[in-house]
């Protein structure tokens, strides 16, 4: 009988070391997959009016964030959101060329994402866990991310030879250090209400990138099929 259990011994250290490398080799396959982002090749049109759907609908979900911050908030929200605040992404895009302009809602999604995560870390020491704020804060940074990879695809599509630079382009802004709570009530205000006039810009920006660059586009294959 002992025998028989030395001989199960060894099968049983095999057996669990090759399902500890299946384990390994599966983390590092997700890992790599979400290192980088997989851009699907799709038409100049579609692939904008898809960016332009899902900026309208983050916009639309910001007006209502930012309504239920200044109710979470209490009476004072009003004036939270009318305070200056240093190191908040200005909502502004830049650039003078498609390329220029389209780098920069990039750099300003990744640029708000760290701000609104923030603000998520701020108001759960503030609200209750079952708080509809923490539940559409949560919302707009993933939806935000998911925005930041679709214009990154069409960033690379569109402009194969120029690369995105690893810091924004309109500068980084750091979070803020500890705050109190006042502090942090005005800084969430703050946050959300220039992520809101952000989007906004996003949409007219996004309409004006489609007629330009897709009709540039399409007006280049063209005269290409004439030789």
């Amino acid at each position: 009988m002992s025998g028989h259990v030395k001989n199960m011994c060894p099968q049983l250290s095999i057996s669990q070391a090759a399902r500890t490398l299946l384990s390994l080799l599966l983390v590092a396959a997700i890992d790599s997959v979400s290192a980088g982002v997989v851009c699907r090749k799709q038409p100049c049109g579609s692939s904008l009016q898809r960016s332009l759907k899902l900026t309208k609908l983050i916009h639309k979900e910001s007006v209502d964030l930012l309504k239920t911050y200044k109710v979470s908030q209490g009476d004072m929200s009003e004036l939270f959101c009318q305070m200056s605040i240093n190191n908040v992404p200005d909502p502004n895009i830049s650039g003078l060329d498609p390329s220029e302009r389209m780098l920069s809602i990039y750099s300003h999604c990744k640029a708000f994402l760290p701000h609104l995560k923030r603000v998520t870390e701020q108001q759960t020491d503030l609200q209750p866990p079952s708080s509809a704020l923490l539940s559409k804060l949560s919302t707009a940074q993933n939806r935000t991310n998911g925005l930041a990879n679709q214009i990154n695809c069409i960033y690379q599509t569109f402009f194969p030879n120029l690369p995105i630079p690893p810091e924004p382009v309109d500068g980084p802004t750091s979070v803020p250090p500890s705050q109190n709570v006042f502090q942090q009530k005005v800084y969430g205000c703050v946050v959300l209400k220039r992520f809101k006039e952000f989007l906004s810009r996003v949409t007219r920006e996004l309409r004006t990138l489609k007629s330009q660059v897709c009709t540039r586009r399409t007006s280049f294959a063209d005269t290409n099929a004439l030789f």
